[in-house]
C-alpha cells in the first residue's frame, strides 16, 4: 500500500475528522482511509444518462424533425 500525506489541513477539518473518528471507534488514519475510499467509489461527476435516454425515445419514435427557418446573408462589418 501507498501512504500519503496531506499537508496544509485546516484545523477546522481535522477537529472534524478526529471526532468522527471517535464516533465511529477508529483512528483518525483509519477514518480518513475509510472516507476516501467510500468516496472514491462513489459514481463520478454528474450522470448525463438522461441525454442517452432522451436520444434511445427519440430514435424509438423514428426521430423529430425540427423546422429550421432561413438565414438571412451575414452583414460586412463596418471598420
Amino acid at each position: 500500500m501507498t501512504a500519503i500525506t496531506i499537508r496544509k489541513l485546516p484545523d477546522e477539518t481535522k477537529q472534524k475528522l478526529r471526532l468522527r473518528a471517535a464516533a465511529h471507534g477508529r483512528s483518525m488514519e483509519a477514518e480518513a482511509r475509510d472516507i476516501l475510499v467510500t468516496s472514491l467509489n462513489q459514481p463520478a461527476g454528474a450522470d448525463i444518462s438522461w441525454i442517452q435516454q432522451l436520444v434511445e425515445l427519440g430514435r424509438s419514435v423514428g426521430g423529430v424533425d425540427l423546422p429550421i427557418d432561413p438565414r438571412d446573408a451575414a452583414r460586412a462589418a463596418e471598420l
